[in-house]
């Protein structure tokens, strides 16, 4: 299967300071991105990486992936990221701004998603795991009928199956960080049972059949490391603990 980085578009305003990529700036001695192009380096499923963004990641890539230049949006830079690969391949998408990621979390994660037989799947985190793992650490939680998660910032895709309807999926990946957003695009019986918490996973994977008519999983991780990013200074100076100081919170 194939990597797809999405390394383009510009710094959150609160880490200006250390760069106008996140994908490049540096943790301890290396680029952000480095750390997770040497994890999908160790994964035996993946024979072929790829990062969307500015050309002079090339320049930094020490041959642990190829470069295709950034163009307008993150969602557009997903679509032109899936009509690289031939269209019967697997994909697993990926920010740039996850170091932490290990090559545990995304074995688990292929896995498991290669086994369900889904089309898309998408990893999530139970809160308590992601506290005890990373504590302190902010994080968009959404409270459903089987406990209280985290997304994942990974995504694994059959793209012959998907390519078709990824533009249907645009405010689904435009507010995937706003969960009533969401509920509300799913219509207001889920929006009702997003509110009170009764919502089940099982219903809202039916639900994207339904409207997309993609075969979707939700992943449930034990590996909070797949959705802890990198969005703002606190969050980088976790990342720098972690991978340049012993690790340990």
């Amino acid at each position: 299967m194939k990597a797809l980085i999405l390394a383009g578009g510009s710094t959150d305003e609160s880490l200006k300071d250390k760069g106008d990529n996140k994908a490049l700036i540096k943790i301890g001695e290396k680029e952000m991105i480095l750390y997770i192009a040497e994890v999908l380096k160790t994964i035996k499923d993946i024979d072929e990486i790829v990062a969307i963004g500015p050309k002079r990641l090339e320049g930094i890539s020490r041959g642990l992936f190829s470069v295709v230049e950034e163009e307008g949006s993150l969602f557009e830079n997903v679509k032109k990221g899936l009509s690289i690969f031939p269209k019967e391949e697997e994909i697993l998408v990926l920010t740039s701004d996850i170091p932490m990621i290990t090559k545990e979390a995304l074995e688990d994660f292929i896995d498991k998603a290669k086994k369900s037989g889904a089309d898309f799947c998408y990893p999530i985190v139970r809160k308590e795991i992601n506290d005890k793992k990373f504590p302190g650490v902010k994080r968009t939680y959404v409270k459903v009928k089987e406990g209280t998660f985290t997304g994942g910032n990974v995504v694994y895709i059959k793209i012959e199956k998907v390519v078709n309807a990824v533009d249907k999926v645009e405010s689904f990946f435009k507010y995937r960080k706003n969960p009533l957003k969401l509920a509300m695009i799913f219509g207001s019986v889920f929006l009702l049972k997003f509110l009170f918490g009764t919502l089940k996973i099982e219903e809202l994977e039916k639900r994207v059949l339904e409207l997309f008519g993609i075969k979707a999983k939700a992943i449930i991780s034990d590996y909070p490391e797949i959705g802890t990013d990198v969005d703002k200074l606190s969050d980088l100076e976790i990342a720098e603990k972690v991978l340049t100081k012993g690790g340990g919170l």
